[in-house]
């Protein structure tokens, strides 16, 4: 490993010793986010299979972690630990029910010139060898300054940006630093699923082997899950009565165009049955349900086509993917879809691409049990469009957001669905030009962003987000962000942030040289002032702060944060303070209780100005504080330490 990092150019994590084999039989440990479930009942998205990470099972390879640096393996890895295999050398998992299926997530080195290799993973269920996973790093490993390349020997993509490691401008300093090449690796993990081909009981073991094929493997963990038969639907347009090719040997997306023509004006659905169905462009869907026979069984699968010219969006490559018609040609609506897998081919960022696996506009429609891998969004939507529900789905491995609200989308809500691995925001809201109101992200699951955040809310008005769970952000965001940025419509009216569970949240955000909280609020454009409500939530394991109010050191006279409400908040271990206030405003706090706090628990430090009169923040006590709001600190006590010295805090545990 460490000949290798040298070659990559990685940094070096601290390794643990060899994990010691659990004995045969053991009892499985099942996890939430790499936490005990019960400290998270009741939130995050519903799903169907089990968690279990590697660091807990039987090998004899060794546990990497835990590091919360940004650019090393570990700190990507749901918990911030993995098990590193060498060739021979295997993790085996027990199941803890019965199981016909698992997904692996795991980590490979990149070719040396970029790109990625592929390697074998053997697979034996009590022994038997079963299976291989062929397993990819062609979708992982990026490098340098946004939005990323794939040539880990690549110059600083922009010259003139500030520089962290050297603390320098490159294009005004003489001589030009030199950067260590690769420069910034990140986003190193892929995912696979595996039918096993037949349901194994609980208590049989799953191991995981090695292979020559890669230098090393990084195995995460293991989720398993029993999955229904496929569904058949008779009285539906079958799309191989269209000419659909259910091998992928043929492209068929001329098939569906048909098969979705002939059911709108049939009034039936369309069926697409089990197979894996070669699709490389856009289907456009209005008024159209499109069911598969789920997700494990109809795969739509496609490559990315370089368009002979750019398109009027400004797209130089299009792929698979179901899209609304544009809102400006009046957008689609009463569309359908459920039971299907999106797989896409995206392995560098393009955002003037449309490349996303759902697109478009999309009015009082319905997005329901899809798994959408390798595309560039998850789901974009460009509004006005409203009445959307979007409900138990599987997003894993994009290049950048998971799912997007762009632009006037209202009335809508995303439910008990399941992000893991997003190269951006997990979850947004972006209220670009046009207002989202009336919006609701509940009971969902986002886990490992590696760029950016959780949950971030850009402006808006009357949205709700309420008993997510988000855990692991690695670089420049946190777990839910309040935003005034990116041209984002004022906060107006009412926001409610309510009954969320974060974990191990807070990154060192590289152009300030600080430590974000777990929830950040950050005027840059306008001041946040709505009604905002944060009531319920729970920070566990607090990289740095649980709470952070700021605003961009340019405008920090210009714009302020206020009428925030905390109520009946756990703060369950902080690097740091409770709370970091880097703006003027005002917030209330009522049955806020916290405990190992790392530092002082409020680091209040206002504008900057360090007025007599204190802070240009104050807090105001509610009552029923535990903890950490001391009386001293109230209302505006300056408290300020720009970078507070960083003591790690505890695992959580039961309150």
């Amino acid at each position: 490993m460490a000949v290798l990092a040298a070659a990559l150019g990685l940094p070096l994590a601290p390794l643990a010793a060899p994990a010691q084999a659990a004995a045969t039989g053991a009892r499985p440990v099942v996890t939430r986010a790499a936490l005990d479930p019960a400290l998270v009942a009741g939130r995050g998205a519903r799903v169907g299979f089990a968690e279990q990470e590697a660091e807990n099972a039987a090998t004899d390879g060794t546990v990497i972690g835990p590091d919360r640096s940004a650019y090393t393996l570990p700190a990507e890895a749901s918990g911030r630990r993995a098990v590193r295999l060498t060739p021979g050398q295997h993790v085996e998992f027990t199941l803890p029910a019965a199981a016909n299926a698992i997904t692996v997530r795991y980590s490979i080195p990149d070719a040396p010139s970029g790109g990625g290799i592929t390697a074998p993973l053997d697979v034996a269920v009590n022994g038997r060898r079963t299976a291989t996973m062929t397993l990819t790093s062609q979708y992982s490993w990026l490098y340098n300054q946004y939005p990323f390349t794939n040539d880990p020997g690549a110059d600083l993509l922009h010259p003139d940006w500030w520089i962290t490691e050297c603390s320098c401008v490159p294009a005004a300093t003489t001589p030009a630093p030199a950067i260590a090449k690769p420069f910034r690796p990140s986003h190193f993990y892929d995912e696979q699923r595996l039918p096993l081909g037949r349901t194994y009981r609980a208590g049989d073991r799953i191991r995981l082997t090695a292979s020559s094929g890669a230098a090393w493997t990084v195995v995460d963990l293991l989720d398993s899950e029993l999955v229904a038969p496929p569904r058949i639907e008779p009285r539906a347009a079958n799309v191989l009565a269209f000419g659909a090719d259910p091998t992928g040997r043929r492209e068929s997306s001329a098939a569906f165009d048909r098969a979705v023509a002939f059911a709108r004006r049939a009034h039936l659905k369309v069926y697409v049955p089990p197979g894996t169905y070669q699709v490389n462009r856009h289907i456009v869907v209005d008024d159209v349900t499109i069911i598969g026979a789920g997700s494990w069984y109809t795969i739509i699968k496609g490559r990315q086509v370089t368009l002979d010219t750019p398109a009027p969006d400004g797209s130089v490559h299009t792929g698979v993917g179901f899209y609304g018609k544009d809102a400006k040609d009046g957008g689609s609506g009463n569309v359908h879809l459920s039971g299907f897998a999106i797989e896409g081919d995206v392995r560098e960022r393009i955002d003037t691409d449309q490349v996303n696996g759902i697109g478009g506009a999309m009015s009082d429609s319905t997005i329901e049990g899809l798994y959408i891998h390798h595309t560039k969004v998850g789901l974009w939507f460009g509004g006005p469009m409203s009445g959307t529900r979007v409900t138990g789905n599987v997003i894993a491995d994009q290049i950048a957001d998971g799912l997007n609200f762009h632009t006037g989308v209202t009335g809508s809500v995303v439910s008990d669905t399941f992000v893991r691995n997003s190269g951006d925001d997990g979850l947004a809201m972006w209220s670009e030009k046009t207002a989202n109101a009336r919006n609701t992200f509940d009971h969902n699951t986002v886990q490992t962003p590696v760029l950016a955040n959780g949950i971030a809310l850009y402006g808006g008005t009357d949205n709700t987000v309420s008993a997510n769970l988000i855990a692991d952000p690695v670089r420049e965001g946190s777990a839910l962000q309040v935003g005034s940025r990116f041209g984002a419509e004022p906060f107006a009216g009412r926001l409610d942030i309510t009954g969320n569970t974060t974990v191990r949240a807070g990154t060192y955000e590289l152009n300030w040289n600080i430590g974000l909280g777990a929830i950040w609020f950050y005027a840059l454009e306008h001041d946040i002032d709505a009604d905002v409500r944060v009531t319920g939530d729970h920070y566990l394991d607090n990289t740095y702060n649980a709470v952070m109010l700021v605003a961009d050191w340019p405008v920090k006279d210009l714009y302020s944060i206020k009428n925030l409400h905390f109520e009946d908040i756990r703060v369950d271990g902080t690097g740091t303070s409770v709370l970091s206030a880097r703006a003027a405003g005002s917030a209330t706090f009522a049955n806020v209780d916290a405990r190992n706090v790392g530092a002082v628990p409020v680091n209040n430090c206002g504008t900057f100005h360090f007025t007599p009169a204190g802070s240009e923040f104050s807090l105001a006590d509610g009552g029923g504080n535990d903890g950490w709001l001391a009386p001293w600190l109230l209302p505006n006590t300056l408290t300020c330490d720009d970078r507070p010295p960083v003591t790690p805090p505890p695992a959580p545990s039961p309150w």
